[in-house]
Formats: C-alpha cells, sequence, structure tokens
C-alpha cells in the first residue's frame, strides 16, 4: 500500500519497522519537531525521524499538522492510507479524509480505556491484569475513532514502564499489519467504541510522582513503576526505587521510616509498609540503599513527606 506515516517517539519506530517490513510503499514520514533531549539538552532528531533517515525515506516536521500547508503536503503524495502511532498533535478532519482507506491509528491500550497520551503509565498506575493494542478509524475526536483490531497482553507484577513499553511496541507490529491486510481485503470490522467505558489518560507531570504514604503500599507500587517518586526528607527532595511491599501496619504515622536495614529503608502506608532499595540525594547520583549507608545515614523515626 501507498503509505504516509506519522509518528514521532520510540513507541512509534516500530510502526514504521512493520510497515517497511511488510513491504509497504512508504511514501513520507510525518514527525514532531527536533527538540532538546537527555541532559546535554541539545536538540536532537525525534526516533522516529532518526529511524526514517537511516531508511533513506523523506521526512516532514510541521510545527503544526493543522495548517494549510501541511495539508498540501500530505495530499500531493496521494497515500491509500495514513498509519499514525503516537504522533503527539490532534489530526485535522481533512487530513483524515484524504487516503483511501483512511488514517489508522496505533493505540497502546484496550479501548475505550486509557485515551490519550499516557495509556502504558496508567495501565500501572492503576494496578490493571491486562493492557495491549487495539487499532482504530481515527476520527476527531481524541481517540474516539470505530476499533479494527484489538490483541491483549497480560500484566506482569514484574512489570515496569520500560518493560511494558517494550513488549507493546513489539506487539504493535503484529497488529498493524493485520489491521492493513484485513483493509486490503475489505474484511475490516468497524467496531464503535463504548462511551460508558472510556477514561483518560493525560500527559504525566513530574508531580504525580510525589509519594503519598496514605495510600496502600500495593497503590505505592503500582505508582513507581510507571513513573519516578519522590518524597520530602529534612526538607530534602528525595528520589526512591526498587520497590517493595513490606509487612502488614495499622499503624497511621503515614511516612514514618520504621527500619533501616542493610539494603532498604521501611516506611508506613496505609495498611502496610513499603520498602525502597535504591536512593538518590539532589544533585547525587542514584545508589543502592546498601551502599548509600556505608557513608551517609537515615534516622529511624524521620518523616517522609
Amino acid at each position: 500500500m501507498r503509505v504516509i506515516f506519522m509518528g514521532t517517539p520510540d513507541f512509534a519506530v516500530s510502526s514504521l519497522d512493520a510497515l517497511i517490513e511488510r513491504g509497504d510503499e512508504v511514501l513520507l514520514v510525518v514527525s514532531q519537531e527536533d527538540k532538546p533531549r537527555d541532559r546535554g539538552k541539545k536538540v536532537q532528531p525525534t526516533p522516529v525521524k532518526e529511524r526514517a533517515s537511516a531508511l533513506g525515506l523523506p521526512v516532514y516536521q510541521p510545527k503544526s499538522i493543522k495548517t494549510d500547508e501541511a495539508y498540501e503536503m500530505l495530499k500531493q503524495y496521494d497515500p491509500e492510507v495514513i498509519v499514525v502511532t503516537a504522533y503527539g498533535q490532534i489530526v485535522p478532519k481533512r487530513i483524515l479524509e484524504l487516503p483511501k482507506y483512511g488514517c489508522i491509528n496505533v493505540h497502546a491500550s484496550l479501548l475505550p480505556k486509557y485515551r490519550g497520551a499516557a495509556p502504558i503509565h496508567y495501565a500501572l498506575i492503576d494496578g490493571e491484569e491486562k493492557t495491549g493494542i487495539t487499532t482504530m478509524l481515527m476520527s476527531e475526536g481524541l481517540d474516539t475513532g470505530d476499533m479494527l483490531l484489538t490483541d491483549e497482553l497480560i500484566i506482569e507484577e514484574s512489570d515496569n514502564l520500560e518493560s511494558l513499553h517494550n513488549k507493546l511496541a513489539a506487539l504493535s507490529k503484529k497488529t498493524l499489519v493485520n489491521t492493513l491486510t484485513l483493509l486490503e481485503r475489505g474484511q475490516e470490522k468497524r467496531i464503535p467504541q463504548n462511551e460508558e467505558l472510556s477514561s483518560y489518560a493525560p500527559l504525566i507531570k513530574k508531580e504525580l510522582g510525589h509519594i503519598d504514604f496514605s495510600r496502600s503500599p500495593q497503590d505505592i507500587f503500582n505508582l513507581l513503576r510507571a513513573v519516578s517518586g519522590y518524597a520530602h526528607m529534612d526538607g530534602k527532595t528525595v528520589k526512591l526505587f526498587g520497590v517493595k511491599e513490606g509487612n502488614r501496619s495499622e499503624s497511621e504515622e503515614y511516612g514514618k521510616i520504621v527500619r533501616v536495614a542493610k539494603d532498604h529503608i521501611e516506611v508506613i502506608a496505609n495498611g502496610g509498609t513499603i520498602r525502597f532499595f535504591e536512593i538518590q540525594m539532589p544533585n547525587k547520583k542514584r545508589m543502592r540503599v546498601e551502599d548509600f549507608l556505608k557513608g551517609n545515614s537515615i534516622e529511624v523515626s524521620t518523616i517522609l513527606e
């Protein structure tokens, strides 16, 4: 098929690779503008642009996909289908109507759950037992179009953001390939989304990682599978990693450190304790608690808040 691909982050690279492996003619790759990344804050190409350039594909990076210029650019390629994976901008109606087969979105959730920008994060935060990939025909709403195919994935207790991201990215290739094959054959089934079951996964903000010790150990564990957690200790902002649930506790002294062991600190949460095995102090590197305690001390009864 003659395809325009739209995507930006690492997750979207798998969809681009699926098109190449399927033998589609990728006419153009559309990605967000390059931005500063990592500690050096140097402007770097988006992961999709980087992959497209390595494949020798033309790349277009409009500041806004809603302009007349962007519309005319895409129109001149006369695509049969536009595939969109985590592009990062709302695609306007006139572009949605350009291709013969419409615009197909590859989304990392079991729609209608977790529409929006951070479906992988919120599946972990909410303690979901499964997630998956959904392809849909795009409409003007945010992830509201008719569903085409869904592939489920079990979330393991050991999964975190990185592992679940990678599993879903790999699964997305299969779902996209099967979707395009059905479209070509005219065998696709369009399933309207149930609005009563919908939920929204907004962009992740740093503040979400502030650990609320009045939540249960399981809730805190789930949160820190998805985001970097932090708390305030003796007036300093401390990042905490390596989370495991501890012992049952009826104490309501939430945030109180009740044990400083050789390799972890144990803190009271709601209904139990939570253990942290790694720590990062301000302007310092991340360390195992075991190594941190060789040159520093943490007092029992200290409050994390």
